[in-house]
């Protein structure tokens, strides 16, 4: 196996947008449970039905249309055309207005029939809010895009990371004060979606400040000028942002079909409104889970993309199944131990972080959407590796579909449960979908018995002794102990206890050599921790 492998030899630039990313992530999943203690079940569903709306705005300004604007502004500087890269630029800036305003129009007037199609009308003030954040879409993503063409990923990591930390705070601090105030928890609501609007802000004051000190001059009379070949470029921002876009939403867009049938599906089915937006919220509650579970996956589909387009473009096609192979044995095993990690000790981590273990069996079910999340991640960032963008777009949206009409059938049978099933089974069907298509352009081989045998006995050794470690948590609440206190104890020293177990059986198995743990991020340390497990371990 190639030593390519080795995470040092990834680019710097990549390296930057992947931490980054990872910030925002995290930043992103953690928020949510201070959140949820102030605002409770009700207002966490409040907030949550119309997040999704600020997340497709985060998607197109972050991962779709900058990625475009990138590639065709560093096409302009290999032929030593700085101008043609600045007009590349403004006409890209002057499509993404005509978006952004057509989204923002679209939202904003369009909020009371989307509250309406919710099944709550008074949601329609916080539509109009979120709607706000589209029209910062257009100089956000050109900025990202020009200076990414231009191979500086400094300045969208910056205002990426600056972004998502002023929303965070605007949210916990608005939140905070307008409950202790005593307003209702709509206005709450508003008061945190405003975070959009100042996170965005905040984002573009980064991005402006550094275009002004390295006197960038964007917008000169030559450059102001509409492009020649703007049908060209809008077009490509279009087709290809657009199919982008929806692989890096895949969680939005499932979490958008949610906001739009799930309450309103359990009123229609005979549960009252209060009980309604109770049992939404708690549902809501497994998204922080599953975005914490897939953030090892998000590094790994945004390392991946450029080794496979290397391998890719030389027509190095067994290098290209290497790679292939390598992230997603990855991505399974790491899939597999966050899922059932999470799964082991739903109850007192559920506890720990929202107060009370309300729905625990529904989440669990919920972070089955770890693993085929993990692979479905990674295999997006392969296709897009090779240049296919369409068709992991494609296999999302039919996703996306069966996901709405299986909460259409299932919620009114199983109830909350239904949502959480109807997302496990969209996301297996995308993710068999993406097998079979990968298995047709590169013959995948399936990876040997010991790798799965290996995987199995892990997973069991670390289920056993989780389940009896939760035992000695069942028995101290018998006995009169603080139930939130306890969860503390048990869910951190579970993860720790889960962990452990797992890589020490894992490794000991010997199924993935010096070379393939070198392409994990800290892989020299990951070596040694092997060579600790196998003394004897041979190349």
């Amino acid at each position: 196996m190639s030593k390519k492998y080795s995470s040092n030899q990834f680019l710097k630039g990549a390296m930057v947008l992947t931490v980054a990313a990872l910030v925002t992530k995290i930043l992103s999943a953690v928020y949510r449970v201070p959140f949820q203690n102030i605002v409770g079940d009700i207002g966490f569903y409040i907030y949550q039905q119309v997040y999704p709306f600020y997340g497709i705005a985060i998607a197109l300004s972050t991962y779709g249309f900058p990625v475009i604007i990138s590639k065709l502004v560093a096409e302009k500087l290999e032929n030593d055309d700085e101008e043609g890269a600045k007009k590349v630029a403004v006409t890209s800036f002057m499509f993404l207005c005509i978006v952004g305003l057509s989204w923002f129009l679209i939202v904003y007037f369009g909020a009371e029939v989307i509250a309406r199609w919710m099944g709550d009308p008074l949601l329609k003030p916080l539509i109009q809010v979120i709607s706000l954040s589209f029209l910062l879409l257009a100089p956000l993503s050109v900025l990202r895009g020009y200076y990414q063409g231009k191979e500086d990923m400094v300045p969208t990591a910056v205002s990426q990371v600056t972004e998502q930390t002023i929303r965070v705070a605007t949210i916990l601090v608005f939140s905070t004060i307008l409950v202790s105030q005593g307003y209702s928890l709509y206005m709450a609501g508003n008061g945190a979606l405003f975070g959009s609007i100042t996170g965005g802000l905040g984002g573009l004051l980064v991005l402006l400040f550094i275009v002004t000190a390295r006197r960038e001059r964007l917008f000169s009379r030559k450059s102001l000028r509409l492009s020649p070949e703007y049908l060209h470029i809008w077009s490509r921002l279009l087709m290809n942002g657009t199919a982008i876009c929806v692989s890096a939403m895949l969680l939005v867009l499932l979490q958008f079909v949610d906001s739009l049938n799930v309450y309103s599906l359990l009123t229609s089915s005979g549960m009252d409104t209060e009980s309604g937006k109770t049992w939404k919220g708690i549902y809501d509650r497994g998204q922080p889970f599953v975005q914490l579970g897939t953030v090892v996956a998000t590094s790994i589909s945004l390392t991946i993309v450029p080794l496979v387009t290397s391998a890719y473009l030389k027509k190095k096609e067994n290098l290209i199944r290497e790679y292939s192979q390598l992230s997603l044995k990855i991505s399974i095993t790491i899939g597999f131990a966050a899922t059932l990690g999470i799964i082991n000790i739903m109850v007192p981590t559920n506890t720990m972080l929202f107060e009370n273990a309300s729905g625990s069996k529904v989440i669990a079910v919920f972070c089955l959407s770890i693993f085929f999340s993990c692979l479905i991640l990674t295999f997006a960032g392969i296709f897009q590796g090779i240049g296919k963008i369409y068709y992991p777009a494609l296999c999302i949206l039919i996703g996306i579909l069966l996901k709405y009409f299986g909460n259409a059938y299932l919620i009114p049978v199983m109830g909350i449960m239904g949502a959480s099933v109807a997302t496990v089974v969209s996301l297996t069907v995308i993710t068999g979908m993406m097998i079979l298509q990968l298995r047709r352009l590169f013959p995948i081989r399936f990876f040997p018995f010991s790798f799965y045998k290996t995987l199995l006995l892990s997973g069991a050794a670390m289920t056993i002794v989780l389940q009896v470690f939760l035992q000695i948590y069942d028995t101290l609440l018998d006995k009169g102990m603080p139930e939130r206190e306890l969860s503390v104890l048990f869910s951190l020293g579970g993860a720790c206890l889960g962990a452990i177990i797992f890589l020490i059986v894992f490794l000991r198995g010997n199924v993935l050599s010096r070379e393939e743990m070198g392409f994990l991020p800290f892989g020299s340390k990951w070596v040694r921790l092997m060579n600790m497990m196998q003394p004897k371990y041979k190349k």
